[in-house]
């Protein structure tokens, strides 16, 4: 295991991220503590130190578990968990972005995972009616106070990601190092902005969905079933056209696809630390094997061309000929643009 810097920070996390949503049984399909502990160790035995949960995840018991594994060597590990999701049914203020929730839960989640302070914590999702400055303020003062180290944004669009740092960047308080999306070669969406973006303000990404809720496995081209509808965009013909290709290049390369998915998105984006996630510990051996190769240019190619998307505007029109001929004067090819 090789490490990474978080962003704009000198926090050293490992290339690749565990995702111990499946940590606790509550939902219906994770791992008990006793696999969970086994998912965990085989991780930490391969050099891996970036744990990544959230208040919501199994009803508390995946920060349980995990602040039961981490007790023995807490500074060791960086533990990343997140605020915004419900923890109360019938309550607004048990859910949301606001300070109220923010402090409640983070107190909440240094209690599940009996430890004083948390590495990195996330705004998990945004909601839509929190003031920036409220959030950006609330955070800094959780790190002023030692409960927080870095902090984090998740599934926020990309103008309030960019907002919210440079207020920060402005007022002086602690900015968000690292991006949290959905990423891989059946969603693509995040190149448009949010990958952009994050290369400008120099974020980390820590893309989750990287094979595609097990699409990229190849397991629908295979005629297993899943929770997935048959037309949702993990099932659909363009995803299945993908899924066959990633099994082509895995089979080429004599790896699993799996595999091919997660490289795809490590060799695809900078300072990225992919989200892997298992329910038995032979699934996180297998994601780990990804470090032992990389996916030659041909056939990251082959696997960008087969899920390529439209930028749309105004992308798409800024790369026109016709636009940069007018806007550089006939001189495009003639400039070295290293922020390009």
């Amino acid at each position: 295991m090789n490490y990474k810097l978080l962003g704009k920070s000198g926090l050293r996390v490992s290339e690749l991220c565990l995702g111990t949503m499946t940590f606790g049984t509550e939902w219906g399909w994770g791992a008990d503590q006793q696999e969970s502990k086994k998912i965990f160790d085989t991780y930490a035995n391969a050099g891996g130190n970036f744990l990544d949960t959230a208040n919501r995840y199994t009803e508390g018991s995946s920060e349980r578990f995990l602040g039961d594994f981490i007790a023995a060597d807490r500074d060791h590990f960086v533990v990343a968990t997140k605020y915004a999701l419900k923890d109360r049914n019938g309550d607004p203020n048990f859910a949301g972005n606001h300070r109220k929730n923010m402090i409640r839960s983070v107190n909440e989640s240094l209690k599940r995972l009996n430890t004083e302070f948390i590495d990195l914590f996330w705004l998990h999702m945004w909601d839509n009616t929190t003031p920036v400055d409220e959030i950006l303020r609330g955070l800094d003062d959780l790190i002023s106070s030692g409960k927080v180290q870095y902090i984090g944004i998740s599934d926020t669009p990309a103008w309030v990601v960019s907002q919210a740092n440079t207020i920060a960047e402005l007022r002086g308080w602690s900015r968000f190092v690292a991006l949290q999306i959905e990423y891989s070669l059946i969603q693509r969406a995040a190149e448009r902005d949010l990958l952009p973006m994050a290369k400008a303000f120099d974020m980390a990404v820590t893309p989750w969905g990287v094979i595609g809720g097990g699409a990229l496995t190849g397991k629908y081209l295979r005629g297993e079933a899943g929770r997935v509808p048959e037309h949702s965009i993990r099932r659909n013909s363009r995803s299945l056209d993908i899924a066959q290709e990633v099994v082509n290049v895995a089979t080429e390369l004599g790896v699993l696809p799996a595999q091919v998915a997660i490289n795809w998105a490590r060799q695809r984006v900078a300072n990225v630390m992919p989200i892997v996630g298992a329910r038995h510990v032979t699934q996180l051996k297998e994601s780990l094997e990804c470090l032992a190769f990389t996916i030659p240019a041909e056939m990251m190619t082959r696997l960008d061309e087969v899920s390529k998307i439209e930028l749309g505007f105004p992308h798409d029109f800024l790369a026109s000929e016709g636009v940069k001929e007018v806007a550089f004067g006939g001189m495009f090819d003639k400039i070295q643009n290293h922020r390009g």
